[in-house]
């Protein structure tokens, strides 16, 4: 049942992602934080999420996720109100990694907690 929800949870925020990057600038949430906080932090999530729903196969979903970052980004040569930028890019890729990075740590973890409590 985690593993639908931690799945569902990936997929929404990469589809939330996918709406704020390409909609027009009026529609961008606005935070307190600056818009690379914003963009690092929306992937990181993403990147965790998608770590933890998908544990056996993290490889794929970093290279899917990365190179994602960077074209999602280049999608936003389509909105007229909307500028790519390879910074921004860079950011959100960064983000993504780091994401995926923590929830490869967690997934160890959890094996090696699982390993020992499976042996006592």
């Amino acid at each position: 049942m985690t593993s639908k929800i931690t799945k569902l949870l990936a997929w929404l925020l990469l589809a939330f992602i996918l709406f704020v990057t390409v909609s027009p600038i009026e529609l961008r949430p606005h935070t307190i934080e600056t818009p690379d906080i914003d963009r690092a932090a929306a992937y990181l999530a993403a990147g965790l999420a998608f770590a933890l729903a998908y544990p056996k196969q993290w490889k794929t979903v970093a290279v899917l996720l990365i190179f994602g970052a960077v074209a999602i980004e280049y999608l936003q040569y389509l909105s007229p109100t909307r500028h790519a930028r390879l910074h921004d890019a860079g950011v959100k890729a960064m983000g993504a990694a780091l994401g995926l990075t923590a929830g490869w740590f967690l997934n160890k973890w959890r094996e090696a907690k699982t390993g020992a409590n499976a042996a006592a």
